[in-house]
């Protein structure tokens, strides 16, 4: 998009309101309770997502060119990360305080830098290797209390199994970060987000052999409503990027920790420990210091680029 055509407030606007609306998709899930397999939960959250994302290419009279694409496998391993990190994130969300599921999921793009740099070869200074130090020692502080409890029962144990799943989940969202970024060089945005729904419906299917539960109105309700969610959540975050740079929107992902936890205290009673907003601090100030870091090295890649003459 030209310099021009860019609108920072509509930018953020439509950020906060895809963070608003994907913290709804979360309460939604963690309201249907415990109990859902996390396949299960998956298939409807990416089933019906594509009911409002369908919506939306019709009205831009992008839906048929969004089906066609030169990189099927791409898309397909990008789907298959994607599902794993959706599984064992909704798996995470259900076991653990909302607030903690949020913060601990912050590690995705610290874990993506890592990836980014073992896998793309991209160049990774240290300033950013000292701000991914620095953010995983803060997701460590939110997750150790958790991790020690391991060996206990009840609920215990299983806050300790959710919190591994959600840090499984950051890993397997991060290569499909990776993943995206190899999928952006040849195809469109709609492409990605309807591709990526399509492939986490079709492939959360396989889950049903491993059983299903039996859902009452409300966890179907719910269940839905996350989909929907979901689905224009991804809307509101494509357009927030049609509006405003990457650098100036990406910080208010970090919204979501605040909203977070006023929505857990109101339905389900959750008061933050102090562990996790000692440790939810350190990984927001590195994550948004990585954002400020991009920033800076893309104004000084355009700089070098106008500097260079024609064919250099």
């Amino acid at each position: 998009m030209a310099a021009e055509a860019l609108n920072p407030l509509r930018g953020i606007t439509l950020k906060v309101l895809s963070v608003v609306v994907f913290v709804m998709m979360q309460a939604c899930i963690k309201s249907a309770g415990a109990g859902i397999p996390a396949g299960q939960i998956t298939f409807y959250r990416s089933a019906f997502a594509l009911v409002p994302i369908l919506a939306y290419l019709a009205f831009r009279k992008e839906l048929f060119h969004a089906f066609h694409t030169d990189s099927l496998f791409g898309h397909l391993k990008r789907g298959t990360f994607g599902i794993m990190a959706m599984a064992f994130g909704f798996y995470g969300l259900i076991h653990l305080p909302m607030a903690d599921a949020i913060a601990i999921g912050y590690s995705m793009p610290l874990i993506a830098v890592i990836f980014a740099a073992l896998i793309l070869k991209e160049t990774v200074r240290l300033y950013r290797w000292s701000a991914v130090a620095v953010g995983m020692v803060g997701v460590v502080i939110i997750s150790w209390p958790k991790l020690t409890l391991f060996s206990s029962v009840g609920a215990g144990s299983e806050q300790a199994m959710g919190a591994l799943a959600v840090i499984i989940a950051a890993v397997m969202g991060g290569f499909a970060m990776i993943q995206v970024r190899q999928l952006v060089r040849t195809e469109k945005t709609a492409t990605i987000v309807l591709y990526f729904s399509l492939t986490a419906a079709v492939f959360s299917l396989v889950s049903i052999p491993f059983g299903w539960a039996p859902l009452t109105g409300f966890q179907s309700f719910c269940l839905i409503a996350s989909g929907f969610c979901g689905g224009l959540g991804q809307i509101l975050l494509t357009e927030s990027y049609r509006q405003a740079d990457v650098s100036t929107v990406a910080p208010f992902e970090y919204s979501s920790i605040i909203l977070g936890i006023a929505i857990a205290y109101t339905l389900f009673g959750d008061v933050p420990t102090m562990s996790t907003l000692i440790g939810t601090a350190i990984t927001v100030t590195a994550g948004i210091f990585i954002i400020y870091r991009e920033h800076q090295l893309g104004l000084e890649r355009k700089a070098a680029r106008k500097a260079s003459p024609p064919g250099a």
